[in-house]
């Protein structure tokens, strides 16, 4: 089944939704995220693991300088800051491709953005910092809204929902309003249900496989299932060891989910692996699209 296309223009960059799902690769400037702290805790490794995404296919390279792993603690502007901006003011004099800085506070935002970032990508739907939408108006970036119940401290700390995707679709309709009150227009919004920020793995299920619901929010949807929690679960072996995120059967978990996504209408997926995600998009989009 077709997906809703879309065609996000802002500042120099121009990005075509829908034929093809768009990989956003993930470079985590940190030392404690879940899957890969502290690979790319120097900038020049950070550097280097972006331009190799780029080779790989990555359509956009999204740059973080705090952890949101469940039970993470937050860090201070200064330090998000001093983590992310040597990253984002090198890869902008190398890189075509646009940049994202993923914050929820609005200060790393604009100074990302004069660092060369022209997408912020807030996993907060800015309840930690409402500013941070004013930022994306007055810098005509776009501006990622995710779902997340709670914080990412206490969010895993036993979820609960009446109506699972009407609650996330509610949620991230008012999200956009308020983005929009704030002067960012509907065409710079992208939407995401926040696949492991305050949900089970029941409920990660249900949102992939009822993604084609968040199409009435008439935005693109993004999706982040790498490595997540869930697939671990599912995948945890027969002594009932859980394996860990950068282990090869993972990956393939993560292809799966990635595969399921698109076939539900997703228009751009956030992932670890980008070279991996490149060759399962060639061949599910060729499915996907082999009715049109």
């Amino acid at each position: 089944m077709p997906v809703k296309p879309f065609k996000l223009s802002w500042g120099t960059h121009v990005m075509e939704l829908g034929l093809r799902t768009r990989i956003m690769g993930i470079v985590n400037v940190t030392p404690d995220s879940f899957s890969d702290g502290g690979k790319c805790f120097d900038a020049d490794k950070a550097i280097a693991q972006a331009e190799k995404m780029v080779e790989d296919g990555a359509d956009i390279i999204d740059i973080g300088g705090e952890s949101s792993r469940p039970y993470s603690e937050p860090v201070t502007i200064e330090e998000e800051a001093r983590r992310v901006l040597p990253v984002i003011t090198a890869l902008a004099k190398k890189l075509t491709i646009p940049i994202s800085i993923d914050t929820t506070k609005s200060e790393v935002a604009r100074r990302a953005v004069l660092a060369g970032a022209s997408i912020i990508n807030d996993i907060s739907a800015m309840r930690f910092d409402p500013e941070i939408s004013a930022v994306a108006a007055q810098s005509n970036t776009l501006l990622i809204l995710m779902h997340m119940k709670g914080t990412p401290k206490n969010m895993q700390i036993s979820p609960v929902y009446g109506d699972l995707l009407g609650e996330i679709t509610n949620f991230l309709h008012n999200a956009i309003l308020s983005a929009q009150d704030s002067g960012v227009p509907k065409s710079n919004i992208i939407a995401d249900p926040g696949i492991g920020f305050g949900k089970t793995v029941s409920h990660n299920l249900e949102i992939i496989n009822k993604l084609d619901a968040l199409e009435a929010l008439d935005v693109p949807i993004l999706l982040g299932p790498s490595r997540k929690a869930f697939i671990r679960k599912i995948l945890t072996q027969k002594d009932g060891s859980e394996l860990k995120p950068d282990h090869p059967a993972i990956e393939t978990g993560t292809q799966a989910a990635v595969a399921a996504a698109v076939m539900r209408g997703v228009h751009i997926v956030r992932v670890h692996d980008v070279a991996n995600t490149y060759s399962t998009l060639k061949i599910v989009d060729a499915i996907r699209n082999s009715s049109t």
